[in-house]
């Protein structure tokens, strides 16, 4: 699907249209779960439209649903009303057309850093070689920085490295979306931006579209093509969006020595505070 896409809450500059490719589109999105004192909604109508190839992160309080959001596009949390489509086809199950980072990695301790990346590719590519399948999960953890440790256990990995891995096992699936659900949330601040870093290198090769839940303004804007806020639960839906008029690729320093970068970090703060 093509169609033009309008740019919203730009700065600086001035509302124009483009035309790109439809990855996901998201469609009067309503969450309800039961509870002894009625219905709590989480989410109500909620609409939402991504780009291929763009980099989106959504931004809200605890608690507005922004995990239920993208659990639902992951396929793992059911749907109570609308529908999500990726590519034109409705979503209603899990797939490796989604490639999904938690928060902790969840790698199988008494395996290899390989092993784990490989449960997944050769579920994906059962055609494929045996030599093939390797040379895919070696190559993304190569270019997460783990080339050197492809047997050791994971175990023996520290935290930041179990996300690596966890990083390279979702790209080495190909998928049409990579969902991230505030992949560095546990990881201190050095190891978080280094893991940015990582991330930013390897999405910027392989141009997969993006999907990525945060807390931290900072980095949404440094990751991200777009930013979505959502409102405060219950019955949450996209309050504002933000688009990040950086061009790639971008490095850390040049990005913090813009203007236009504090404009959007005020903006979005703005938003969460009121």
């Amino acid at each position: 699907m093509i169609i033009e896409k309008p740019i919203v809450s730009e700065i600086p500059g001035t509302a124009k249209t483009e035309q790109r490719a439809m990855a996901l589109d998201v469609r009067k999105l309503t969450k309800i779960y039961p509870t002894p004192n009625g219905e709590y909604v989480v989410l109500r109508d909620l609409d939402l439209q991504v780009w291929k190839e763009e980099f989106v992160s959504i931004i809200g309080h605890s608690g507005c649903g922004k995990s239920t959001l993208l659990m639902m596009i992951a396929g793992l949390t059911s749907i109570s009303g609308g529908e999500i489509l990726l590519e034109d086809r409705r979503i209603e199950e899990p797939g490796p057309d989604r490639g999904i980072v938690f928060q902790s990695p969840s790698l199988f301790p008494w395996m290899t850093a390989l092993e784990n990346v490989m449960l997944g590719v050769n579920q994906v590519f059962p055609h494929a070689t045996k030599a093939q399948r390797f040379e895919i999960a070696a190559y993304y953890l190569d270019k997460v920085g783990l080339g050197d440790a492809l047997d050791r256990k994971a175990s023996a990995l520290s935290q930041g490295m179990q996300q690596r891995v966890g990083i390279a096992r979702a790209f080495a699936l190909k998928p049409k979306v990579l969902l991230l659900d505030e992949p560095f949330g546990m990881l201190d601040s050095l190891t978080r931006t280094e893991l940015q870093d990582v991330l930013l290198e390897v999405w910027s090769k392989e141009k997969t579209t993006a999907i990525m839940i945060t807390h931290d303004v900072d980095e949404s804007i440094f990751l991200s093509d777009r930013v979505i806020m959502m409102t405060s639960g219950p019955a949450a839906i996209i309050g504002d969006e933000l688009d990040i008029r950086i061009e790639r690729p971008r490095l850390r320093k040049d990005v913090l020595e813009r203007s236009s970068y504090y404009e959007y970090r005020r903006h979005l703060i703005n938003f969460l505070e009121h």
